[in-house]
C-alpha cells in the first residue's frame, strides 16, 4: 500500500474550500483509511517500527495465532477491551499508541479518573508490558485483573 505522510495530507486540508472537498477525497482516496482495516494498519505499523511480529504479540497477549489474527483484521469483533489493551501491550505500545488503537477499534480510551485505568495507564508510562506484572498491579489494588482467566 502507498502511503502518503498525514502532515502532508493535513498541510492540503488546511486551506482548502469545502468545494474542493471532493477532489481531494477522490485524489487521496488510496491513503484514507478503511474503517475496517484502520486498526489492523495502524498495528500493523506500529509493530513494525518497532520491529516486532504480529505473532509474538499474540502469544505474548495469550491468544492464538487464528484468533489474534482475526481480531487484529477485524474478521471478527470482540467487545474485550482487555484483548485488545493485552494486544497493545504486547506491542508496547506507549499510552498515545494504546488510546488509538482502542479509538480504531471502536473502544474507549484508558481514561484517567478510572481506578482501573489509572493502573495500567501507570504500568505503560514505566514500560511495564507484561501482563501478570500489570495484574500484580491491579490485583494488589483490588481490581480485576487484565489477563483472561484460565479455563
Amino acid at each position: 500500500m502507498q502511503k502518503k505522510p498525514t502532515d502532508e495530507l493535513n498541510d492540503i486540508l488546511e486551506n482548502m474550500r469545502p468545494d474542493q472537498l471532493d477532489s481531494y477525497l477522490k485524489d487521496n482516496s488510496k491513503y484514507m483509511a478503511d474503517n475496517k482495516k484502520a486498526f489492523y494498519y495502524y498495528m500493523k505499523d506500529v509493530l513494525d517500527e518497532k520491529n516486532i511480529k504480529l505473532k509474538d504479540v499474540y502469544s505474548f497477549a495469550g491468544v492464538s495465532e487464528s484468533y489474534g489474527s482475526k481480531i487484529v483484521t477485524m474478521e471478527k469483533h470482540t467487545k474485550d477491551r482487555d484483548l485488545i489493551i493485552r494486544l497493545c501491550l504486547a506491542g508496547h505500545f506507549n499510552w498515545d499508541e494504546t488510546n488509538r488503537a482502542l479509538k480504531l477499534y471502536g473502544m474507549t480510551e484508558l481514561y484517567a479518573k478510572d481506578p482501573r485505568d489509572a493502573c495500567i495507564i501507570v504500568a505503560i508510562n514505566n514500560r511495564i508490558f507484561d501482563q501478570y506484572e500489570i495484574d500484580d498491579l491491579l490485583t494488589k489494588q483490588g481490581l480485576k485483573k487484565i489477563t483472561a482467566d484460565e479455563q
